[in-house]
């Protein structure tokens, strides 16, 4: 499933709720500032109900980490990807370094840094709204661009209208 980031899509509220991470004193962390940057599934049909967190160190701009969370249940999962695998299980719930994503060495103090980041329900809801826009935009754009291909479509298979011919008058309009 590829991802793509939510400020691409809306930057003025990604610039207004991008969330923060102010390191200071930690150990295996060095003091600074690290942007969450948001990226969720840009598949159409797909309900993954997950982020992706670009952690972005402030002064740098690299990239340290990149993790996935993902809110719903166990069942919801398991349901989800057609097994019941325990380990896909935590590795889609998160949060949990993905596994395809480059890491640097600061991805496992990050990591560590999630829990308490998303204990906040207010940004867990949040993240929530933001999937729910983002997925909205992506189902809408599919729809315009299949209504666009079927009508393409209808257009190159319609067949001409035959030229029409004088019928017969019925009876009943001889009569009259």
């Amino acid at each position: 499933m590829p991802y793509a980031f939510f400020h691409e899509r809306f930057p003025a509220i990604s610039a207004k709720e991008t969330r923060t991470l102010t390191a200071f004193n930690l150990p295996n962390l060095p003091a600074g500032e690290y942007g969450l940057f948001e990226m969720y599934c840009n598949e159409p049909g797909c309900d993954c109900r997950r982020v992706l967190f670009n952690v972005i160190e402030e002064n740098s701009l690299d990239v340290k980490a990149v993790i996935g969370y993902g809110w719903e249940s166990h069942a919801f999962y398991a349901h989800w990807l057609g097994r019941d695998d325990p380990e896909d299980i935590l590795e889609m719930q998160g949060p949990a370094l993905n596994l395809m994503s480059h890491q640097s060495p600061l991805a496992p103090a990050l990591l560590k840094m999630m829990p308490a980041i998303l204990s906040d329900t207010a940004y867990v809801e949040r993240i929530k709204r933001h999937y729910a826009m983002f997925r909205t935009a992506i189902e809408q754009e599919a729809g315009k661009q299949i209504r666009a291909r079927s009508l393409t479509k209808l257009a190159e298979k319609r067949p001409k209208r035959p030229k029409p011919t004088k019928q017969k008058k019925s009876r009943r309009q001889k009569k009259k």
